[in-house]
């Protein structure tokens, strides 16, 4: 048997792909009794031992001795007395002889360089297995780290394979990217750790971008009182690549939270908007004065009013026409964000416009009877609490603030029409 070869395959394994030695022993231990097992179909009486150091490899079967008139006796577990005393004189029936395999010019020929290529798919599948536990022991406490890793390759449906330091595969899945996110090979990727799961005996460690703790992850990284402690990120809500809203506190009462966190002009959020592809990142005090807290929540809107129903978890604001948009936002964003990050439903009602024909419009309450409740709450959370004010509207913009479908929106208009008619 060629000892370099063995001590050059265990050196590969454990140089190149950092492989524990005490694995990499129980590997190729577990290569011989496969060749042992295809030569006798059992390895029980076996014992393999393997210096993976010198290449060194030590096989003995043991067999018990019978006597020598035993005609049914099984030469795989048992030995006959005659055969038995060649080895050492002085043996009895029931001993337990031990025989090394190697050196029997017979049986060593088992265990020739060639079968134990045969044998090298069961050590590649071994060794595959133990990179997957040693990826997996890696990772499975890191999950919400933030890594930086390369991609090795971008996949037909834009999933993208990245390989650590170590050279490990990971998986960075379309889903999981900002919408804006575009890679190529070569590219130094960030991203945390989301999951580290068996899929069909596969190991994946899944990177996510558009989780909010990548959003944290990366604010603790650029602002030392977050990374120290003096500043708390209390919550995090977030449309990846184009919006998110995060509230702090400061433990410190001379440290204002919004001014460390955004710095002068934005020079200590800048990094990480521009990694996240530009999203716009609201900073907010945070504070358990739940009025205070939407009106933060929902700035660059001036609110007048604010009616908490806490048992419904629900929140009514009252603003002036002209803050109703910002207070919405763009597609609907700002109000959105707002509420995942006070915790309530926000509904938002504006001020009556002053006018000669105010008293001639309509509340959308009064159309209960000819119109779903549903329809009516989705145009009063876009701060359209009267007939007038949805009709003064165009259809393409009604549709493009609400999520009702435009024949929804034709059947509407047609009521109020006609109620003013």
């Amino acid at each position: 048997m060629d000892k370099n070869a063995i001590i050059d395959i265990c050196q590969y394994f454990i140089k190149d792909q950092k492989i524990e030695k005490a694995s990499m022993i129980r590997v190729l231990e577990d290569m011989f009794r496969t060749i042992i097992k295809k030569r006798y179909e059992d390895d029980d009486n076996f014992d393999v031992m393997v210096d993976i150091d010198t290449g060194d490899i030590e096989i003995y079967q043991y067999r018990t001795i019978v006597p020598n008139n035993t005609e049914d006796y099984d030469p795989r577990t048992e030995i006959l007395l005659k055969d038995a005393q060649k080895i050492e004189e002085d043996f009895e029936v029931g001993e337990e002889v031990a025989e090394s395999v190697l050196d029997d010019p017979k049986k060593r020929d088992d265990f020739t360089l060639r079968n134990i290529h045969l044998a090298r798919q069961t050590l590649n599948q071994k060794i595959k297995d133990l990179e997957k536990d040693f990826v997996y022991s890696a990772y499975k406490d890191r999950i919400g780290d933030m890594i930086s890793a390369e991609v090795h390759q971008v996949l037909y449906k834009r999933d993208v394979i990245l390989t650590d330091e170590e050279g490990h595969e990971l998986l960075l899945p379309r889903s999981e990217m900002i919408y804006k996110d575009l890679f190529r090979r070569g590219d130094t990727v960030k991203g945390v750790v989301k999951e580290v799961n068996f899929d069909n005996k596969n190991l994946r460690v899944v990177i996510s971008r558009i989780s909010p703790l990548f959003l944290q992850r990366l604010l603790e990284n650029e602002i030392p009182e977050i990374r120290d402690g003096i500043i708390a990120i209390k919550k995090i809500v977030r449309k990846p690549g184009e919006r998110a809203k995060v509230a702090v506190e400061s433990y410190e009462e001379r440290i204002d939270p919004v001014g460390a966190c955004v710095g002068i002009k934005g020079s200590r959020i800048h990094g990480t908007v521009k990694e996240l592809q530009n999203e716009n990142i609201d900073v907010i005090n945070y504070t358990t004065n739940m009025h205070l807290y939407i009106k933060r929540a929902l700035k660059p809107a001036v609110i007048n009013d604010i009616k908490i129903n806490e048992e419904e978890q629900k929140v009514d604001i009252f603003l002036d026409q002209d803050e109703v948009s910002k207070a919405i936002g763009r597609r609907g964003l700002n109000i959105r964000l707002a509420s995942f990050l006070v915790g309530y439903e926000i509904n938002v009602y504006r001020a009556p416009a002053v006018s000669n024909d105010v008293e001639e419009d309509v509340e959308l309450s009064e159309f209960g009877d000819v119109i779903e409740k549903w329809i009516l709450d989705e145009l009063r959370k876009v701060g359209l609490d009267t007939a007038k004010s949805v009709l003064a509207l165009s259809k393409e913009e009604l549709e493009r603030r609400t999520d009702l479908e435009i024949e929804t929106i034709e059947d509407v208009i047609s009521i109020f029409q006609k109620e003013f008619e």
